[in-house]
């Protein structure tokens, strides 16, 4: 019997631990303006980042179950939704072992950098079609607001000084850029 109740101690430990709650305080380097906390829930496969930096604030949504990220950028006060590529987007796990070994050894990373655009003139507000593709979090964080599809862009863009930046900071900078139209 004690070996049975040692087992279930044991698997009761290890289910605490990939079901728990993570929340890292994430602080921009010689930055003191801009702070973000980023809370990971492994139950749910999603990391919630609120970055608060004045009128530049956002709040993003890493939603690995529909394989969707969304952004708010309070700035434009509108969503901008990417699907979620491996290529450009670390896993969950990745993102949890990066802030965790951020904040034990205090070391500061060179972030990963995603460049993305939208097409300005062309969003959308969310109907019930689009918030079942996209999940209740991602509802919870745009309804209301108009959407913008993100298409992922090569390289940094020429205009780069328009863009907004959004993401995880010192994990993973998403620059949000308007795809500037040709005459």
């Amino acid at each position: 019997m004690n070996g049975f109740a040692a087992i279930f101690i044991l698997l009761g430990v290890f289910w605490t631990q990939t079901s728990a709650l993570q929340t890292f305080v994430l602080n921009e380097p010689n930055n003191d303006y801009v702070t973000a906390t980023m809370t990971i829930s492994n139950e749910k496969n999603l990391a919630d980042v609120h970055v608060r930096s004045g009128v530049y604030s956002s709040d993003t949504i890493f939603d690995y179950s529909h394989g969707y990220v969304a952004t708010r950028l309070f700035s434009r006060n509108a969503c901008f939704i990417l699907k979620i590529s491996e290529a450009s987007i670390p896993e969950l796990q990745e993102i949890g072992r990066l802030a965790f070994e951020k904040k034990t050894m205090k070391k500061v990373y060179s972030p990963q950098n995603v460049w993305v655009q939208f097409q300005s003139g062309n969003s959308m507000f969310g109907n019930i079609k689009d918030w079942f593709l996209y999940g209740k979090p991602i509802e919870q964080l745009c309804k209301g607001l108009p959407l913008y599809k993100l298409v992922k862009s090569e390289q940094p863009l020429l205009n780069y000084h328009s863009c907004a930046s959004a993401g995880i900071p010192t994990i993973l900078g998403i620059n949000i850029c308007e795809k500037l139209q040709k005459s």
